[in-house]
């Protein structure tokens, strides 16, 4: 063995690449069509509003703007966030809000705060690939909790809270990724009181709340969280663009301090331009009817792609019919290869998620999961076309 690699740390061992940005590599062709990255519509980024903030905040605040600013985040955002908590059925301040890099920031930060090797985590079985990544990064055990078509099941979880003690769980309850299932509000409920009851700490990822294109909105888990037992997390990834890498974090004093001191071991802070600038569009009040536009855009893609499937694909698959989100999730027949599907796929120019990357264990085989918030109809209706011969020639 090269001396070199006793120099790397053992937990790089147990983490594998991720199938979603290799896929990217080859996604970024033009004549690609991409079902595979969860990526937001560019043409819908608000580019001139953004544009506008950012004049404003060079000309009025620019050397406040430019220089370091508080770990805890930028005040009148924090402010902000707090208000839109409210808005969620979430009661919070601004001291509850810590901004941070991303939501995937929150999820490394609360495995350095939780995890040490071999701890489990629960996870909905399947999962938010970049999750797993993230805690695997701290040697995390994962155990998966039964998952149906209403999501988790929360009755489930006494049990394996005995049997395994996990220092957490993690969970996407709306439109969730890969399946864009979302979790009913009874489940939420009693998923609430378990986790008072058990004293288990829950992680609430919720980065597509915001995007719901059907149906009637659904209180988050934390609304009904009276024990302090719940950590909320969102973005502005996904509502505004992934360019800025701004999240936020919810979360009781005694998870809000220490995962502070972890930031400010990590980044010092999340960047004080970018913040002020997202303030600036946010307290613009164009947000509302840009937001508007993107559950009715994603909402006729979903629409578009749901009928291709209908459509043209053979008998033996299915998928989930999502109310919002970015994401639907295909079941194949059991004897379905979606990784060999996948290498077929690309040599059509066609590309998904196979479903494997998503399940903590074994799992996924013969289920992939389609991304419709980034194409055009045009293109969802070839993209189908395509991946539908090849199905049936499996």
């Amino acid at each position: 063995m090269s001396e070199s690699l006793h120099a790397f740390a053992r937990r790089l061992a147990t983490m594998r690449p991720s199938t979603i940005r290799e896929i990217l590599k080859v996604t970024a062709q033009p004549d690609v069509i991409s079902f595979a990255g969860g990526l937001p519509a560019p043409e819908l980024f608000p580019v001139a509003e953004v544009r506008a903030a950012a004049d404003a905040v060079l000309v009025k605040e620019g050397s406040q703007a430019l220089q370091y600013g508080p770990s805890e985040g930028y005040m009148p955002l924090r402010e902000w966030i707090a208000a839109e908590m409210g808005a969620r059925g979430i009661a919070a301040q601004r001291e509850d809000v810590l901004v941070t890099n991303g939501s995937q920031q929150v999820l490394d930060l609360a495995g350095k705060l939780f995890l040490d090797a071999g701890d489990v985590v629960l996870t909905e079985n399947p999962t938010y690939l970049a999750a797993i990544q993230a805690f695997q990064t701290f040697e995390a055990k994962f155990v998966g909790v039964p998952t149906d078509e209403h999501g988790l099941i929360p009755e489930a979880l006494p049990e394996l809270i005995k049997q395994h003690r996990p220092k957490f769980l993690y969970t996407i309850p709306s439109f969730q990724n890969p399946t864009g299932i979302t979790l009913t509000a009874e489940r939420r409920r009693k998923l609430a009181e378990i986790a008072a009851r058990e004293g288990l700490w829950v992680i609430e990822d919720d980065p597509y709340g915001k995007l719901r294109y059907r149906g009637v909105d659904v209180a988050p888990i934390k609304h009904w969280d009276t024990a302090g037992r719940v950590i909320y997390v969102s973005t502005f990834s996904k509502t505004i663009a992934p360019g800025f890498r701004l999240g936020w974090v919810v979360a009781p004093a005694e998870v809000f301090n220490r995962m502070l001191i972890l930031k400010q071991a990590s980044d010092l802070h999340t960047s004080s331009f970018d913040q002020r600038v997202a303030f600036g569009y946010l307290s613009s009040g164009k947000q509302p009817e840009h937001l508007e536009k993107i559950r009715r855009a994603y909402g006729e893609r979903f629409g578009i792609l749901d009928a291709a499937l209908r459509e043209q694909l053979p008998a033996g698959y299915s998928w989930t019919k999502p109310e919002g989100g970015m994401f639907l999730w295909v079941t194949g027949p059991a004897d379905l290869d979606a990784l060999k599907l996948l290498e077929r796929a690309i040599a059509q120019k066609v590309a998904f998620v196979p479903g494997r990357d998503f399940f903590p264990g074994d799992g996924g085989k013969n289920h992939l999961r389609l991304n419709f918030s980034n194409s055009t109809p045009e293109r969802l209706r070839e993209g189908v076309r395509r991946l539908a011969a090849l199905c049936r020639t499996f």
